[in-house]
């Protein structure tokens, strides 16, 4: 997961604004988590309504407060806005351990277009090793909340399954009722993969309505 930001920076949404600008530390806290891209802008009417519902949402799931252990995920904020001060103050009441590109950075703009983004918000759900599992989940988060967590890590070991255990590999028994409709939810499309299109068929800048 790391790799989709290698060489470039992340910065944690604290006082400090720390940054993230080796290797090891963009592993440690993007690794083995399920990481949320969220495409958004302060001047966005629906991103202003969207935010406290996302903030809470990631809150219930990361601080200890809520949970006895953080859930395993990881939220960039993707700014869209027009100025550096726009994504400053839109950052300003989110949550701490969020993260965001710096505002000169270009790869707000090329993430856009690698998964197609249409509209804003929009949140991008990727696996531990970078497939996508939902292209927006802004509407699930809405009608679940942390709910989701639940159902797109349970999504993930059933596509990778990378969490099982050795001796489940071959005939993994079912861990819900509802777990063969998730797998049918959330199966990915090896051309979807890391919005990865090497023959150009679905990505936004050859698309209609796309953002970027």
């Amino acid at each position: 997961m790391a790799s989709l930001f290698s060489g470039r920076v992340l910065i944690r949404n604290n006082s400090d604004q720390d940054e993230l600008d080796t290797e090891a530390e963009l592993s440690r806290r993007l690794e083995n988590r399920l990481v949320l891209l969220f495409f958004g802008a302060g001047s966005c009417p629906q991103c202003q309504a969207f935010a406290p519902i996302l903030r809470d949402f990631f809150v219930r799931l990361t601080d200890e407060f809520y949970v006895l252990r953080a859930a395993q995920l990881a939220l960039v904020y993707v700014s869209q806005d027009p100025t550096e001060e726009e994504q400053d103050l839109f950052l300003r009441d989110m949550p701490k351990k969020w993260l965001f590109l710096p505002f000169e950075d270009d790869l707000r703009r090329d993430l856009g277009r690698q998964f197609s983004v249409e509209r804003l918000p929009a949140v991008v759900v990727l696996k531990p090793g970078g497939d996508v599992l939902t292209r927006d989940a802004t509407d699930e988060i809405r009608r679940l909340g942390p709910a989701c967590f639940a159902n797109w890590q349970e999504a993930a070991e059933v596509l990778d399954r990378n969490f099982l255990q050795p001796e489940d590999l071959d005939d993994p028994a079912p861990r819900s009722l509802t777990e063969p409709l998730r797998r049918c939810k959330y199966r990915v499309d090896p051309a979807a993969r890391g919005g990865s299109d090497p023959e150009g068929e679905g990505g936004a800048e050859g698309g209609d309505g796309g953002l970027f």
